[in-house]
């Protein structure tokens, strides 16, 4: 594989040089397997928690409502607390596996957190797939949660600090395409597995998952660690050799030496966590809870965790159900790969309000048309508005992928200083696995109580995140990660008050100027002059 040249240029004017080598792209795709495992295991549940043998053996409460016509809902013959257990223990899990994750990252490495989250994840699936009861089916999506929390804080940060900066928003990206084709391979499984008699296609589909875990983990076992990583470590001339190998130059030695004082200045810092609240943190710490949060709040996770029991609950009827599922989930892996195309040259910022705009009107659409259509024990629902429901979930899931999928955690993980890094990507995690958490627990209840209004809730919520958008959130394509504070928090018109080094919100003068004039689209919508 031929390595392609370029050079990225810091604010200090010093040419980073970097060429795309094989050694990167290979240990970008080893390491990003993990979206595979974290993508299959959400696809895979809301096709397993649809199997009638599944839910006879571990739910039968839910079974006979949805075999009892009389009782059958439309709206809430999937309304169990235990069922939706199933699916958000593995979340609650992965949040608390968060805290030991970051701990990890920063003194055993990204390499070994990864080795790590395979680990976990290959006991949970060996549980799961052997499950007599539901006691040791939570058990087992509890150590896959583990596995999650773990593989979800080491491999984003590996991806954004093995990268050269002109591709990292794509090789990064890498990430979430893996968790789309995880998502439409679980679809694809639970398709087949759903057709097999005797009762153990749902063993088969869970099983799978044990396939993306070894991959992972044979990924941990054959990669390098980040240079930051060697060097934060104290590991500074083995650092320096894997610098050397993955830019493809013996021209690495400005990049060294600022890698070299970012450490020095991050070993400084005793209590990451503590700094991480402190107030030149804020934008970002702001930024990274913000968007895990909004990221749940566009309803993906509901509608992709639940997709083949939502298609059934509209009328679709089970086949057609995990049928209507692999579309989206095609779609899902198709509309990523744009994001990977687009990312470094559209920027961050144009992708994020472009898809609220697209999100918002879908999910009005596809609310009004259930609102009038789907009744509690009726279904009005025609086979014309059905393919219409299903084009434009995929409308919201297309533009859901190229934007707040991927920059979810694109953004986060290039943002925070070494100093806060890893506390920074552990509270990213926890945050979005908190709220995925809730969101799974809750969804099936909220689809019973709201109904179509299930909906409408979050188009409110994708107007109310890009208005934030639009006003708050910095474009960050393009910048060395080292370099984040100096061009893009120092240039916000509103972050930059929180960047001056005392707490009385001065505004900081960069290079003898007032930062006051760099205001731009590019760094966030600014109303007082713009407007």
């Amino acid at each position: 594989m031929p390595a392609a040249g370029f050079s990225s240029v810091p604010l200090s004017g010093v040419e980073f040089e970097a060429k795309i080598t094989p050694i990167v792209i290979v240990s970008c795709i080893l390491a990003s397997t993990g979206g595979l495992m974290f993508g299959y295991d959400v696809g895979v549940s809301g096709g397993v928690t649809s199997m009638p043998d599944f839910l006879e053996i571990f739910f039968p409460v839910v079974y006979n409502r949805t075999q009892e016509p009389v009782i059958n809902a439309n709206y809430c013959k999937y309304d169990n607390q235990g069922l939706q257990l199933f699916t958000s223990s593995l979340y609650l899990a992965g949040l608390t596996a968060t805290f030991f994750a970051s701990y990890t990252t920063r003194k055993l490495g990204r390499r070994l957190t990864m080795l790590i989250a395979g680990i976990f994840y290959i006991i949970g699936v060996v549980l799961n797939t052997a499950a007599q009861n539901l006691a040791m089916l939570i058990i087992g999506r509890i150590l896959l949660g583990c596995g999650v929390g773990f593989a979800n804080q080491g491999v984003p940060l590996f991806l954004s600090e093995i990268a050269p900066t002109k591709i990292r928003g794509g090789l990064n990206i890498l990430f979430q395409l893996n968790v789309t084709i995880g998502i439409l391979f679980a679809g694809l499984v639970n398709y087949g597995t759903a057709k097999i008699e005797g009762g153990w296609g749902w063993r088969l589909s869970l099983g799978l998952a044990g396939i993306p875990a070894t991959l992972l983990t044979l990924g941990a076992l054959l990669v390098v660690d980040t240079p930051n990583s060697l060097i934060e470590r104290g590991h500074l001339e083995e650092g320096k050799a894997v610098l050397r190998r993955i830019r493809g130059t013996d021209k690495i030695e400005a990049e060294f030496l600022e890698l070299v004082e970012a450490s020095r200045v991050a070993k400084q810092v005793k209590h990451p966590f503590r700094n991480l609240i402190q107030r030149r943190n804020r934008p970002q710490l702001v930024i990274a809870v913000a968007l895990q949060i909004f990221q749940q709040f566009t309803g993906i996770n509901a509608i992709v965790f639940y997709s083949p029991v939502l298609f059934d609950t509209l009328g679709f009827g089970n086949d057609a159900a995990l049928y209507s599922a692999v579309v989206t989930g095609a779609v899902n892996v198709l509309s990523t790969m744009v994001s990977i195309y687009s990312v470094d040259k559209v920027g961050r910022r144009m992708l994020l309000l472009e898809a609220g705009v697209q999100m918002f009107f879908s999910q009005l659409a596809i609310g009004i048309i259930l609102g009038i259509k789907v009744q509690d024990h009726s279904d009005n629902l025609s086979k014309g508005f059905a393919i219409l429901v299903v084009i434009l979930v995929c409308t919201f899931v297309s533009s859901f992928a190229w934007s707040w999928g991927p920059l979810g955690w694109l953004i986060p993980s290039e943002t925070f200083p070494l100093e806060t890094r890893s506390a920074g990507q552990s509270v990213t995690v926890c945050v979005n696995l908190l709220f995925t958490f809730i969101i799974a627990q809750a969804f099936l209840s909220m689809l019973c109580h709201l109904k179509y209004g299930i909906f409408l809730f979050f188009s409110g919520w994708v107007l109310i995140m890009s208005i934030f958008t639009l006003f708050l959130l910095p474009e960050t394509t393009n910048v060395p990660i080292e370099e984040m504070t100096e061009r893009v928090w120092k240039k916000h018109w509103f972050w930059k008050r929180f960047m001056d080094d005392g707490e009385d919100g001065v505004v900081t003068f960069i290079n003898g100027t007032d930062d006051s004039e760099n205001k731009g689209y590019s760094n966030g919508f600014d109303p007082a002059s713009q407007l």
